[in-house]
């Protein structure tokens, strides 16, 4: 593989604004097989859109305060490639060094024709909840995003319970309601379960508070989050 090319100092940095564009698209947007390794940066490392291509902007150690772990989702000779934060179904390339790794044991899998998510541990069911999505025109965005990090909830409506931040944006930021203007998608509870099993959000996946305080006790930052329509078979094992 061509080696790195140097990074401008004047790049911009990754946060919780839209990414740059020119990364390309994740090429596995719909795979469920687990992805069981993060990548958290030591210090701010050059993201480049191919193995020895050119590179878009950087990786800080954390995003808005919050220590960055993503998913590695391929390898190649000298070159790692990672979900994009504040992208959808967006990949960037990273060369060797200035980054660690960590196991990530757990893969929830979000359905939105029959409104599920399912957690899974190391490839084996673990719970199952009934979800609210998106409503039209501003439906949960498919394919693979993450856990950023979490926040405590800004309104009562959220139950009083944390709210996970996801490396997912709305496919549509111009549909979303001004004051959501420059939110990721949600993975967060509600004051009532009344509207479960329906196309109600903003995009956000919305459980039972029981279940997002089992989630929020249980799930480390860079949790693999996968979005499909319908699943035909189970997540493959890890």
């Amino acid at each position: 593989m061509p080696p790195a090319a140097p990074a401008p100092a004047d790049l911009p940095v990754v946060t919780y604004e839209p990414a740059p564009g020119g990364f390309p698209a994740d090429p596995g947007t719909g795979d469920l097989r687990p992805l069981n390794e993060g990548l958290t940066p030591s210090r701010r490392v050059a993201a480049y859109d191919a193995p020895g291509g050119r590179p878009l902007a950087f990786l800080a150690p954390s995003i808005s305060g919050v220590p960055l772990t993503t998913p590695i989702v391929e390898r190649r000779a000298g070159w790692t490639a990672v979900l994009l934060p504040s992208a959808n179904r967006r990949i960037a390339w990273l060369p060797a060094g200035g980054w660690a790794t960590v196991a990530l044991p757990d893969q929830l899998v979000v359905e939105r024709r029959s409104h599920r998510l399912t957690w899974y541990r190391n490839g084996r069911l673990v719970r199952s909840w009934a979800v609210s999505l998106g409503k039209p025109g501003q439906s949960t965005p498919l394919g693979r995003t993450f856990i950023l990090g979490r926040t405590p909830p800004p309104q009562s409506v959220y139950g009083g319970v944390d709210i996970f931040a996801l490396g997912a944006i709305p496919d549509d930021p111009d549909a979303v309601p001004t004051g959501l203007r420059g939110a990721h998608i949600g993975l967060h509870s509600w004051y009532t379960d009344a509207a479960l099993g329906k196309d109600v959000t903003n995009g956000c996946i919305r459980l039972t508070r029981s279940g997002q305080r089992q989630l929020l006790a249980e799930l480390p930052a860079g949790t693999s989050v996968v979005v499909v329509d319908q699943l035909a078979t189970p997540p493959p094992a890890a």
